[in-house]
């Protein structure tokens, strides 16, 4: 029982001798330097290995010069090696050069192909009336309307 006491006395002892400090939190990423100047410990509030979502960031130079929290943090000042998208033969609707979502259909880039025919862009059926081409994309509909184009050129033998 002696030993007891003078166990809790010498923890009493060095606890009053620690000087007990506040630990702080940080809460966002750009914060984090500032405090690995002046601070020995704190913690993170964010995951230090999240990764950036690059689909959020954008090119576009409206975009570039916002003051809020959503500015982008990283700019693209070059690239190297080739983009298959763009630099290797694709699909109309996987185009960088010109985004499906965002420019016409029609509009097309040296290495754009028709989704449905297999062919260089612009194919026959590109343009026309009932369903154009340029429309394609992978959806199921137009998957169908491939696999049907493919088994019609086979039994007619192109």
């Amino acid at each position: 029982m002696a030993e007891e006491n003078v166990d809790k006395k010498s923890a009493v002892i060095l606890l009053e001798e620690s000087p007990v400090r506040a630990v702080v939190c940080v809460r966002k990423k750009e914060d984090t330097k500032r405090f690995e100047e002046t601070e020995d410990c704190f913690i993170l509030g964010f995951d230090p290995y999240e990764s950036i979502e690059l689909c959020k960031l954008s090119l576009d130079e409206t975009n570039n010069h916002r003051n809020d929290d959503d500015a982008a943090e990283i700019s693209v000042v070059a690239e190297k090696g080739q983009v298959a998208c763009r630099d290797y033969p694709h699909s109309r609707h996987l185009c960088i050069k010109f985004p499906f979502t965002t420019t016409p259909h029609q509009s097309y880039c040296d290495m754009c192909y028709c989704y449905v025919c297999d062919s260089a862009a612009p194919c026959k059926y590109w343009t026309q009336l009932a369903v154009p081409h340029c429309d394609a994309d992978s959806s199921a509909s137009w998957k169908e309307r491939r696999k049907m184009k493919k088994e019609f050129d086979i039994i007619i033998g192109h």
